[in-house]
């Protein structure tokens, strides 16, 4: 990046209680004026900057082609759908490109509402057309919530006014600001084609009940003839914040928006076995790209940036040393950068400059088993195995604590790409 004359970031200060947050500092510099409006949109990093040049130079070739400029812009696409599929806990083959976020609710909506009549006409021997025995059609049912994005609230609007689908849009609790479970599992109708409910809310932060709302439906008794339950949440302002796994989750489907954290403004539609497990119909028809799910030349260079972030900037960190309700020591902050393969001793043996430990010094004889302290805390066995204890003093400054977020971020992509 630096090399192309491109700067983007101003590097900030970290204190040691940003540290804790396991991030790097960014302020995003307007001459006297600071930008902190990332959740509209965040700048590329220089890394993603270089990604993308790298492929607009050397990977120009069609992705469809068999020669050689063909096969490697082939490549870089397929690193890139590997990385995205282990930052939000997928496969590669789960991953659909599409231009944006606005996209790829929109191919939700359209793939939830296919599925319904599809499957309709299946089990009426051929008939999409499905009465009621007062004659009126029955209709696919979608459950929302009152605070989405504009792509889920004017699309879902727009279906209800042509009368292409019934949809109950959920209010928020004004006491907790999230969809409650109760509500949705009390909206459900023998029709309910599509749950769709955002991971995080791009004003008030809130995080939703995604996890528990999947496991209710999924586990509600519904008769034989109702349609399957699609379930969907758009994580754009969740991802690069806080950890994101889909099969955790319990999810068919989950959009990633690039340019909310730190990658172009590119997207992509994650969905849990595409056409094998969970349906998705394509919203154009063209080349056959993306599997016939998402036609058209792929915008190799975007997909590229996309891909790098993932090493760049969005490792996801489990705060191990935070209790509600609870004070903690100000110097002292237990972390687990989550992901396969990086144990805490793996991570520290591979950092250059960082010395820390993984726990306290007179358990160090115990290699690489996870603290007892942290498991009698609750902490789970494949988080309290990443565990970091860093622990700040005195003399530990500003510039310091910058130089050790930097030497495990490249600790961790170095670890990565060993993997």
């Amino acid at each position: 990046g630096e090399q192309l004359g491109v700067r983007c970031l101003a590097q900030g200060r970290l204190s040691h209680g940003l540290l804790a947050l396991g991030i790097e500092g960014q302020l995003f510099s307007f001459s006297t004026r600071i930008y902190m409006d990332f959740n509209a949109t965040t700048p590329v990093e220089p890394e993603v900057i270089s990604a993308i040049t790298e492929a607009l130079c050397d990977a120009w070739g069609n992705p469809s082609s068999t020669y050689l400029p063909g096969l490697k812009a082939k490549g870089i696409m397929n690193q890139a759908r590997d990385s995205i599929a282990r930052m939000v806990g997928g496969k590669a083959s789960d991953i659909i490109f599409t231009s944006g976020g606005t996209e790829a609710n929109n191919m939700v909506f359209h793939s939830a509402l296919e599925h319904f009549w599809k499957s309709r006409a299946s089990a009426e021997g051929g008939q999409e057309e499905n009465h009621q025995p007062n004659g009126k059609k029955v209709l696919p049912h979608v459950i929302t919530s009152n605070v989405e994005h504009d792509s889920i609230r004017l699309t879902a609007e727009h279906l209800l006014k042509v009368g292409k689908a019934d949809v109950t849009f959920l209010p928020v609790s004004k006491v907790t600001g999230r969809v409650e479970v109760e509500d949705v599992m009390a909206a459900m109708r023998p029709n309910t084609c599509l749950v769709t409910v955002m991971l995080a809310n791009n004003e008030t932060g809130v995080i939703m009940p995604i996890k528990d709302i999947c496991q209710k439906v999924r586990s509600a008794k519904r008769s034989s003839s109702s349609p399957r339950v699609l379930l969907h949440t758009d994580a754009a302002q969740a991802i690069g914040k806080i950890r994101v796994d889909a099969q955790e989750l319990g999810v068919d489907y989950m959009t990633i928006v690039g340019h909310k954290f730190y990658a172009p403004r590119i997207g992509a539609l994650y969905a849990n076995g595409p056409g094998v497990m969970t349906p998705v119909y394509p919203l154009l028809f063209g080349g056959g790209q993306e599997r016939n799910f998402r036609p058209g030349t792929e915008n190799t260079a975007m997909i590229a940036g996309l891909g790098k972030v993932n090493s760049a900037n969005c490792q996801y960190f489990r705060f191990n040393s935070h209790f509600p309700g609870t004070d903690t020591l100000p110097n002292t902050c237990n972390v687990s950068i989550l992901g396969q393969g990086l144990q805490g001793h793996r991570v520290l043996s591979t950092c250059r400059r960082l010395l820390a430990s993984v726990g306290a010094a007179c358990h160090s004889d115990r290699g690489d088993q996870p603290s007892h302290i942290l498991l009698n805390c609750g902490i789970p066995y494949h988080v309290a195995i990443n565990a970091l204890r860093i622990s700040v003093g005195k003399g530990t400054s500003r510039q310091d604590v910058d130089a050790v977020v930097e030497d495990l971020r490249d600790a961790v992509e170095r670890l990565e790409q060993t993997d």
